[in-house]
């Protein structure tokens, strides 16, 4: 089987080989290619130790990024490329690194230690596909298993568990049975495992084609790190606009939003807040008032424990804050909202709130996505005609106020504030001149 490898990704193996040592592309490289998808980045393993790597790429940069470990990266045609020694791993203590390596000269040894099949898999052009796990079956028939036992691949690294599912999301594998029994039973293993790496991890997975199906299977995995979702699980929602649990609501709603990180964030955690803000009237149906902002406030937190960047989380929780808003297709409505929001969060929430209605149950919901769709055409009418909605938009600013006198930068801005709601409302056309004089007036009168 022929795999085309890039100039310096044959350069590299070449290099080496001439030097006297094996050489292979390995790892995601070799699988992406054999799946007909080319790969962002090319690893390599080789016989040569961490030295003599350096040796043979003297005439290039090289940059020591573990050598201990032994991978060396060596600079070329502006891309950097991670050299690694074939080693055997010895215990991992942390469920993250090896606390020892021993180097090796056999290409199995350095195949068996890493963690699916379909990943350890190596090529060159002499030697062909190097495949002694029975990788190239499995990515045939898109199946996630351990190389060796899955216990072991697990406990040497806890991420596996959560990579695991993110590639049968991704990629749309199933995960073979007794690879998915050791997800199971290691999932707390995830508690030892850095924020940043779960994060990482996890947004992938969220914006997998098969998201909701490992979100329902691996429910109890995923809660290891977000445990407030635990509340939402089996919670009958006693309602008629909605014909599934909580839990099952939000997966559903997952699926039914654009593959984005936001989106999906947003999704998982809409109605998060329900659980805690749920009442029942006297005949037994539930509501859940102020469920949004309890929600955005949730959200905020369980985010900054997964180390969300800050611009990410306002977003999130601004989207989860509105997302039951119930919009009109009001020109006014809408520019009030804009003016509060801004376009793009608008926008958004137009996206969330389809996804929300489409896992409710079939209850209003035709009349609910034909409100939805007059508010988003009435939304983006306003916003591409270019009416005005924002400060930035009005025909007046602050240093025009300042010519008239006004010098206090409170009062500036209550002024702008004022004339802007009085274009919003339709009492005063967005012209400077008619503006300056609403201005004068209302200077004069000490508004």
């Amino acid at each position: 089987m022929k795999i085309y490898l890039p100039e310096n990704v044959k350069l590299i193996i070449d290099k080496l080989r001439n030097s006297g040592y094996n050489c292979y592309a390995v790892g995601g490289c070799v699988r992406d290619s054999l799946r007909g998808v080319a790969p962002h980045d090319w690893d390599f393993t080789t016989s040569a130790t961490p030295d003599e790597i350096e040796r043979v790429f003297a005439d290039h940069r090289t940059i020591d990024v573990g050598k201990n470990y032994g991978t060396v990266a060596v600079l070329m045609g502006g891309e950097l490329y991670e050299i690694t020694t074939y080693r055997i791993d010895g215990k991992y203590s942390d469920s993250r690194h090896p606390d020892a390596v021993r180097f090796s000269d056999r290409i199995k040894d350095d195949l068996a230690r890493r963690d699916f099949t379909v990943n350890a898999m190596a090529y060159n052009d002499c030697d062909g596909l190097i495949d002694l796990f029975g990788g190239g079956q499995d990515l045939a028939f898109g199946v996630i298993r351990c190389v060796g036992r899955p216990d072991e691949r697990f406990c040497e690294d806890a991420l596996r568990i959560l990579r695991a599912l993110r590639f049968a999301s991704v990629l749309g594998f199933t995960i073979e049975p007794e690879t998915s029994e050791a997800i199971l039973k290691q999932k707390g293993l995830l508690n030892d495992i850095a924020a940043e790496r779960i994060r990482e991890e996890f947004l992938k997975l969220l914006c997998g084609d098969k998201a909701d199906f490992i979100l329902r299977r691996y429910r109890k995995v995923i809660s290891v790190f977000i445990p407030e979702l635990r509340g939402t699980f089996d919670f009958e929602q006693n309602s008629r606009h909605h014909n599934r649990d909580l839990y099952r609501h939000t997966v559903a709603a997952v699926h039914n939003v654009e593959p984005e990180p936001l989106l999906r964030v947003t999704m998982l955690f809409h109605d998060i807040g329900k659980p805690l803000a749920q009442t029942t009237d006297k005949q037994g149906v539930c509501h859940y008032h102020g469920h949004q902002k309890l929600g955005a406030a949730m959200t905020r937190e369980i985010l900054r424990r997964l180390c969300m960047p800050s611009v990410f989380i306002d977003e999130v929780c601004t989207l989860i804050r509105w997302h039951d808003e119930r919009f009109k297709p009001d020109t006014v409505m809408i520019k009030r909202y804009l003016k509060r929001l801004g376009a793009d969060a608008m926008q958004k929430l137009m996206l969330v709130q389809r996804a929300d209605i489409l896992a409710q149950s079939p209850y209003m919901r035709e009349e609910k996505l034909s409100n939805l769709t007059a508010v988003s055409e009435e939304l983006n009418r306003i916003i591409t005609s270019g009416e005005c909605y924002s400060l930035r938009q009005l025909s007046v600013n602050g240093s025009d106020l300042l010519h008239l006198g006004m010098s206090s930068g409170i009062q500036i801005g209550q002024t702008l504030d004022q004339l802007l709601d009085k274009v919003i409302e339709g009492e005063l056309p967005n012209e400077k001149e008619l503006l300056l004089d609403r201005a004068k007036i209302m200077i004069d009168n000490g508004e």
